[in-house]
């Protein structure tokens, strides 16, 4: 993959605060000093350790390593060709020989298996079954290596639907991790429990990958190396991020819908971070502008059906974006009007630009979206006003399609235009598999009674509730949403490797979708988002020294 440099580099905005993520301007900044010879310095780096990893070897366990650093410290995407060859090398290897590793070695077989799952080449999970003892369960034996143990638990992560033994796998190696830390020095248990928290598989390398730029590894040179290229990579990655923001800032401002929905959510910076972790390829940054609008229109007309509108007022509007008619809306207030015209000039702004780029008019498939999105925010309305009490699993199966997923998940797969057939485009308009995986997650954690969002007052009902209703035991409820939850994942990884409807670019968007949630959604009792906030000003704010 090309490096594309940016030349200049800004700090334009505030900081985000607890309660408000508006882009507000700031005095001038200092430019990122050397970009032009930090662009230099990183080519060369990456020239260098694409030709180590190409010529590392077949059944080398360095490479296994070196692929591994490259994801965690989010530098992959520059060696991506070279990702691809090795693990393609890796599963053939597989395929017709076992793992051409020690097969003894959990650590190593479980990160091999990892490391093809997550790029997609199916590894059976019966691999682990030389690990267990009677009735499937593992060997005590295997339980002494925090490595082991630790490699095993990221593993699991990637299970799907039936996949007993890897169920097996997590509980055991969670249970033996908890004992291990309690029993280790301090670093070793803070290691630990950074994996139980925030496995691999469900983390965004994008925030989480500075923790590791100043790790030290002693005479580990190609390691310590990679640290380097990281935190140069850090610094442009950045840069690039302030000025996608400056794009949001003049279109939002323009918009002017900050000041006609007073009441509304008015959360650019977060929208535009929600895009970033969507798409977190550095040469899809006219794609994360694009995607932050739909995006902020989501919430714009969530906070309309929840603050604003009356139960008339509602189905009107709904009507009009269904016929998607202009003159339908003339006898909606001017808010709405004024909302709806912006949504249907942006949805015409983007399906042109698809168009021309991909030769491929989605405007069908962007209008059919927004009116089931429209249609579910009206059903919970009339939920609401008529204080009708619906079943636990028909709430989830309309909050699915309100959660927004599908309107972000849709334009993601036209604006990558990436395997666009009729076929693709009839399945993605229903709602596949993927797509409602990823809403589950999202829908569910919301619903765990963390989200509690700013200015909203509790009008769209909570599948934590209702199933509290159902059960009449609070604590049980919870353990069936945490179990959806888990389903719902393991279907995502299933669709993710198993299903070659859609490229490998707009899946894994999926999948960072669901990694998203737990940052946007983990309120705490202030109604601030302290990981989210954090994360935030680590990525936009503070520079990585070099």
């Amino acid at each position: 993959m090309a490096l594309v440099c940016l030349k200049s580099s800004f700090k334009p905005y505030s900081q985000p605060t607890a309660d408000k993520w508006i882009i507000t301007k700031k005095g001038p900044s200092t430019p990122l000093r050397n970009f032009d010879h930090l662009c230099d310095n990183l080519e060369g780096e990456l020239k260098l350790y694409k030709n180590v990893l190409k010529n590392v070897g077949e059944q080398s366990v360095k490479g296994l390593y070196m692929v591994d650093a490259m994801q965690r410290l989010n530098i992959d995407y520059h060696f991506q060709e070279e990702i691809d060859e090795f693990l393609a090398t890796q599963h053939t290897i597989f395929s017709t020989s076992g793992s051409g590793y020690d097969q003894d070695d959990l650590h190593r077989v479980s990160l091999l298996f990892r490391l093809l799952r997550q790029q997609g080449h199916f590894v059976p999970a019966e691999v682990f079954e030389k690990f267990t003892a009677k009735e499937g369960k593992f060997s005590n034996k295997v339980s002494r290596y925090v490595k082991g143990m630790a490699e095993l638990y990221e593993a699991s992560q990637l299970r799907m639907p039936g996949e007993a033994i890897l169920d097996e796998a997590e509980q055991f190696s969670r249970k033996m991790l908890k004992e291990i830390s309690a029993n280790i020095g301090f670093d070793k248990a803070v290691f630990v429990r950074s994996i139980l928290e925030q496995p691999f598989h469900k983390s965004l390398p994008i925030f989480t990958s500075r923790n590791l730029f100043h790790c030290t590894h002693g005479m580990n040179r190609w390691l310590n190396a990679l640290q380097d290229v990281a935190r140069m990579n850090f610094n442009m990655l950045q840069s690039a991020c302030q000025m996608e923001i400056l794009h949001i800032s003049k279109w939002w401002t323009d918009l002017g819908l900050a000041n006609e929905l007073k009441y509304a959510r008015n959360q650019p910076l977060k929208w535009y971070i929600c895009s970033l972790g969507c798409l977190t390829d550095p040469s899809l940054s006219e794609e994360r502008v694009d995607l932050t609008k739909p995006i902020s229109f989501i919430h714009l007309i969530d906070d309309i059906f929840d603050i604003y509108g009356t139960l008339e007022e509602l189905t009107i509007f709904t009507k009009a974006v269904i016929r998607w008619d202009i003159e339908a809306a003339e006898e909606l207030p001017d808010y709405m009007k004024i909302c709806f015209k912006a949504l249907y000039d942006l949805t015409n702004e983007i399906s042109y630009k698809v168009c021309l780029k991909h030769g491929w008019d989605p405007s069908t498939s962007l209008r059919k979206a927004w009116g089931r999105l429209c249609e579910a925010f009206l059903i919970e309305a009339e939920w609401f006003a008529s204080g009708k009490i619906p079943s636990a699993e028909e709430y989830l199966k309309n909050g699915i399609v309100s959660s927004g997923v599908h309107i972000v998940m849709v334009h993601i797969f036209f604006l990558l235009g990436q395997g666009i057939t009729n076929e693709s485009v009839q399945k993605i308009d229903c709602t596949p598999t993927i797509i409602a995986s990823t809403a589950t997650i999202l829908r569910l954690w919301d619903d765990l009674g963390t989200a509690e969002d700013e200015n909203q007052e509790g009008k769209d009902g909570s599948y934590m509730e209702y199933v509290k209703k159902e059960m009449r035991n609070n604590e049980m409820a919870r353990e069936v949403v945490m179990a959806k939850i888990a389903d719902a994942w393991k279907s995502l990884n299933r669709e993710f490797i198993m299903d070659d409807s859609f490229s490998s670019s707009f899946k894994k968007a999926s999948l960072n979708l669901a990694r998203m949630v737990p940052l946007v959604y983990s309120y705490d009792h202030n109604q601030c988002l302290p990981k989210l906030e954090a994360g935030v000003k680590s990525l936009l704010y503070d520079q990585v020294p070099l």
